[in-house]
């Protein structure tokens, strides 16, 4: 059959319509940027998340550009990062907000050109497509089940004492909740536990060793302390390990490290509430990509929480979450 030119021009222009509206699972996936911004690349803890994200990356086939700051307090940085991930032509961006109200405009921003997936901590918005995060209220209240154990077990079974909190920085959804859990916990189940201190430092390991030093000499009956982040918990660990007190003061730390790993293998942590990570970079690229395909995803993802101790480090699953594959 043959054409007329005017006939040739209509089919080839639908043709070209119809590859336009292909799914992405059907055109070129390596066309595909999924940028990934952490809050700080210099982290572990973040570069377990990165990680997850490159893992992704590599078997979804798209480009996952590994982006953040340097630093968790640096906001304007972050959203900077933002600004430029959206003007770049990403097809959907993954983000852990550094904080919950400088993000949100920023966020509702970006998503008028681009959909958002959020990590770990929530921003003052209702423009993500998607948020995977652990359920850090809960991680809140494992802290201090797992402070309430380890006091009892320090001082004959005899549940009592003043304790103290150490937050990492102002502001932060995920740690905001994990104090609130905390916080109700210790209301709820554990009337004997006074909590007598609680300071918010500036997101630095120093800073947090600095105030543990200075609580231990102000406060000499304190029976025990949770630190809400990684970071925190380096700094107060090594608090702990210098003035000599780890087996009269608890210790519970949130996320790990090599560092803090054998914080807990010593005995100057007494446990750890451990997030997956890896799992939250892998699954939040994977809905990303999703949505990118046109998809439907789930409005909010728990990735899972885990409380280890010595009792539990040997197991597999504690292997797992303690050794990630970063590389």
């Amino acid at each position: 059959m043959k054409f007329s030119r005017a006939r040739r021009s209509i089919v080839l222009a639908a043709l070209a319509s119809t590859i336009l509206a292909l799914p992405v699972s059907q055109a070129a996936a390596e066309d595909v940027t999924i940028p990934v911004i952490v809050k700080d690349t210099t982290s572990y803890y973040w570069q377990i998340v990165l990680a997850g994200a490159r893992k992704a990356g590599k078997d979804l086939g798209v480009s996952v550009p590994e982006l953040g700051a340097q630093s968790e307090s640096d906001i304007n940085g972050q959203i900077a990062i933002l600004e430029n991930a959206v003007s770049s032509g990403s097809k959907a961006i993954v983000i852990a907000p550094t904080e919950y109200t400088a993000l949100g405009a920023p966020i509702d921003q970006a998503a008028k050109s681009v959909p958002i997936v959020g990590l770990d901590s929530a921003p003052n918005s209702q423009a993500l497509t998607s948020f995977l995060s652990t359920d850090n209220v809960q991680g809140g209240r494992n802290a201090a089940d797992a402070l309430a154990v380890a006091i009892g077990e320090a001082n004959g079974g005899k549940v009592e004492g003043e304790v103290a909190l150490i937050k990492a920085l102002a502001g932060s959804g995920s740690v905001d909740a994990r104090v609130q859990g905390f916080e109700e916990q210790l209301a709820a189940k554990y009337p004997g536990l006074k909590l007598v201190y609680d300071k918010v430092a500036d997101g630095q390991a120093a800073t947090a060793l600095n105030m543990t030093t200075d609580l231990l000499t102000a406060n000499p009956n304190i029976k025990g302390i949770f630190a809400s982040n990684l970071i925190m918990a380096q700094g107060a660990g090594q608090g702990i390990a210098e003035n000599n007190v780890k087996d009269t003061v608890a210790l519970v730390g949130f996320d790990s490290d090599d560092k803090l790993v054998g914080f807990l293998k010593e005995g100057v942590i007494d446990a750890l509430i451990v997030q997956d990570p890896f799992r939250m970079g892998y699954d939040g690229v994977k809905t990303a990509f999703a949505v990118v395909k046109g998809e439907k995803v789930e409005a909010k993802v728990d990735t899972g929480v885990s409380v280890i101790t010595t009792k539990n480090i040997d197991e597999a699953r504690s292997q797992e979450l303690l050794n990630p594959k970063i590389n």
